[in-house]
C-alpha cells in the first residue's frame, strides 16, 4: 500500500530528472563537457543553481555568467542535449520506487503525467528506456510554455489537459524551483530532494519531503 498525505487526489504530477530516473549525474557530465569546451569550468555547487531550469535558460544562464565569444545558444542546447541523452539512454537507471508506484496508481485508476524541464525528446526517450509510457496520460515539456519552473505554468497546463482542478493534483519533484512551481500552482507537492540538498531549507514549502519514493511503500 502507498501511504500519502490526507488528501483526495484526481491526477498526480511527476517531474522527471532527478525523480523517475538518475539522470543527474548525467546532465552534470554534459554541462561540463560542453561549457568547459566553451572556456567555463563548472562544479557540482555551480551546477544545482539550475537545477529545474530548461536547457535555453541554462544556457543563457551561464553566458551571463561568463560569456563566450561568438555565442550560438541553439547549437550550444543541441550540443548538451545531444549528449545527455546519449549517456542517460545508455546508461541511466529508474531512482529507488519508481516502478512500485507507479504500478500502485496505475492500479487505482489514477491519472498520470510527467512535467519536466527538459525537452521532450528526451522525456520520451527516458519513458521508453524505463518501460514506462503506458503509465502515463500526458507527457509535458516545459519548452512549450512560456516560462519554465519556479513558474507554475507548466503544472498548471498539465493539469487543463488532465482535466483535473490543480488543487487536486499531487506533484513530486525533487529540485526547489520544481516544488516553488508546484505550490505556486496550488498543488500539493512531495519533495524528493538528492541526498546534498536533503537539509536544504527552501523545501520547507513542501507538504511532505522524504528520501526516495520507497518511503511511500510499505509492506501489506
Amino acid at each position: 500500500m502507498i501511504s500519502f498525505p490526507n488528501t483526495s487526489y484526481k491526477a498526480v504530477i511527476f517531474d522527471m530528472d532527478g525523480l523517475l530516473i538518475d539522470s543527474e549525474p548525467y546532465w552534470k557530465i554534459a554541462e561540463k563537457k560542453v561549457f568547459g569546451a566553451l572556456g567555463l569550468q563548472l562544479d557540482d555547487e555551480l551546477l544545482r543553481q539550475v537545477m529545474g531550469f530548461r536547457l535555453s535558460e541554462v544556457v543563457k544562464h551561464w553566458y551571463a555568467y561568463q560569456p563566450w565569444p561568438n555565442p550560438d545558444f541553439a547549437k550550444t542546447e543541441e550540443d548538451v542535449l545531444t549528449c545527455v541523452t546519449e549517456l542517460i539512454t545508455n546508461h541511466a537507471e529508474a531512482l529507488p520506487g519508481v516502478q512500485s508506484l507507479l504500478a500502485y496508481l496505475h492500479q487505482q485508476n489514477i491519472p498520470m503525467a510527467v512535467a519536466s524541464s527538459s525537452a521532450m525528446r528526451l522525456i520520451e526517450a527516458v519513458v521508453d528506456k524505463l518501460n514506462i509510457r503506458h503509465y502515463f496520460q500526458l507527457l509535458w515539456s516545459a519548452e512549450y510554455e512560456p516560462y519554465g519552473k519556479p513558474h507554475p505554468g507548466i503544472f498548471i497546463t498539465t493539469a487543463q489537459k488532465l482535466g483535473v482542478e490543480p488543487t487536486k493534483c499531487l506533484v513530486f519533484e525533487d529540485s526547489v524551483n520544481g516544488v516553488l512551481a508546484a505550490k505556486a500552482a496550488r498543488m500539493t507537492c512531495i519533495a524528493v530532494p538528492e541526498k546534498v540538498m536533503f537539509d536544504d531549507g527552501r523545501f520547507a514549502i513542501a507538504d511532505l519531503k522524504i528520501a526516495t519514493l520507497e518511503e511511500l511503500l510499505s509492506s501489506q
